[in-house]
């Protein structure tokens, strides 16, 4: 017999937990649903602990540099990866706990371990246990892409998640994928004192950048010691003595490489495959996200999916931003879309990538008529007082109505400096009045008025 409940929750990613809470504190009996870990990736295997290594890598970087800025330190710096991990596992178990403790006190919400499978629409089961609910959300969020190369399955690969228990520096990683994940690790174990190779069948990394940006980034990590292989297509993996051998093929030629590990960095596959969607009444796409309308409502009444598995989002704050919207929607009978969410997504190397709105290649594919702007982060006082200069700043504007389309912020802090542009671009402000905003020195958000008065046509 099915136990009853107003609400059902599968996944604890950055959705489910607050949605979880938010509904209990409105009176309804809810259980959230966690096969694996509070938290999710972002917690666990993604932003919290990876973000925490590379405030370490970034401070070996700054050790080894500390006699650009007058500082010397005696004897040759070394990296205690064991006591960096012991670090990371620290800031991690601190997260879940505040999660753990957010949880606690609400007798109206029960935790359940263990994987959910709907057996019906409103009727989902979890070990022993049938569970029945006239609301049911998904947040069961993504797993690294595996592909299908030869030999993969017989070598020691990693992947995001199983990187997070290495406690010693490799002599040569090898990553396979040229994106965002791929390339914060790169430059993160490089600085730990890696050789490190990346490998990216794509004709530049970062791919879903502007060529210029991608350039850019790519000059940062080779200046940290980081080699690519472009336009390369791996074939094969097989184990070595020492690790594993990847063959792949380069301008049509055959060629292979050896390391001592291999981290398999190619993307995400939404978790949907272990659901029984079918049994609900769901079907998932092609690539196995479950379709969502703006409201992130399914095609089933009284089934909504949030976070990476909707495939509306690939971010922690899109995950987030979706529980906002849903319990909008649901609790306080609002009409919160996500048609309103203006993309926007960082790179974490150092320093970071910032990004909002429209490429150039997506404004220039829309035929509008537009304004661009770019500008060395050389030119920015603040980066020459820090000691790092590496970067531009690149604004796309419509000529027409004289918002801000989208921008680009690689350099330092660019990553919050891009946010003054998001909510300009969010409250509908024009770049005319964004340039007669005072702005102060020496930052390097002060820069926005000058790089917005170096607006030209986009040709």
């Amino acid at each position: 017999m099915a136990e009853e409940f107003d609400a059902i929750i599968i996944g604890a990613g950055q959705s489910g937990p607050f949605l979880a809470v938010r509904l209990a504190e409105q009176g309804q009996k809810v259980s959230l649903i966690e096969r694996e870990h509070l938290g999710g990736t972002c917690v666990n295997d993604g932003c919290t602990p990876t973000k925490t290594l590379i405030a370490s890598a970034r401070a070996a970087w700054m050790a080894r540099r500390s006699a650009e800025y007058g500082v010397h330190i005696d004897g040759p710096i070394s990296v205690d990866m064991k006591a960096v991990k012991a670090r990371k596992d620290k800031v991690v178990s601190e997260s879940v706990k505040s999660l753990t403790d957010l949880l606690a006190g609400h007798e109206a919400l029960e935790y359940i371990e263990g994987q959910a499978r709907f057996v019906a629409p409103k009727e989902v089961s979890v070990g022993s246990r049938t569970l029945r609910a006239g609301q049911i959300f998904i947040n069961t969020g993504a797993s690294a892409a595996i592909p299908d190369w030869p030999g993969l399955a017989d070598v020691p690969y990693l992947t995001n998640t199983t990187m997070m228990d290495l406690d010693v520096v490799p002599d040569h990683l090898v990553i396979a994928g040229a994106s965002y994940v791929g390339l914060e690790f790169a430059q993160m174990y490089a600085r730990f004192g890696a050789k490190v190779t990346v490998i990216e069948r794509a004709k530049r990394l970062a791919p879903r950048e502007d060529e210029d940006i991608s350039a850019a980034i790519r000059a940062i990590l080779e200046a940290d010691g980081v080699s690519f292989l472009i336009d390369s297509a791996i074939e094969e993996a097989t184990a070595t003595e020492h690790g594993v051998r990847i063959s792949f093929r380069s301008n049509d030629r055959r060629n292979s490489i050896e390391a001592s590990h291999l981290l398999v960095a190619l993307g995400r596959s939404p978790n949907s495959s272990d659901l029984d969607l079918g049994a609900a009444g769901l079907e998932a796409d092609d690539r196995g996200y479950i379709p969502v309308d703006d409201h992130l409502r399914t095609t089933v009444p009284g089934i909504w999916a949030l976070g990476d598995v909707n495939g509306r989002g690939a971010f922690t704050h899109t995950s987030y931003n979706d529980y906002e919207i849903v319990a909008n929607n649901v609790v306080d009978r609002g009409n919160r879309s996500i048609a309103d969410r203006i993309p926007a997504y960082g790179l974490f190397i150092d320093p970071p990538l910032g990004r909002i709105g429209m490429t150039e290649a997506e404004v220039r594919q829309s035929g509008r008529a537009a304004m661009i702007a770019t500008y060395p982060m050389a030119n920015v006082a603040r980066a020459h007082e820090r000691g790092e200069t590496q970067g531009l700043i690149k604004v796309l504007v419509d000529a027409t109505s004289g918002r801000v389309l989208g921008a680009a912020v690689l350099g330092i802090e660019g990553d919050e400096v891009v946010h003054s542009l998001l909510q300009a671009m969010a409250a509908g402000t024009s770049y005319e009045q964004m340039m007669r905003t005072v702005h102060i020195h020496p930052t390097v958000s002060e820069l926005i008025p000058t790089v917005l008065a170096g607006l030209k046509p986009l040709e």
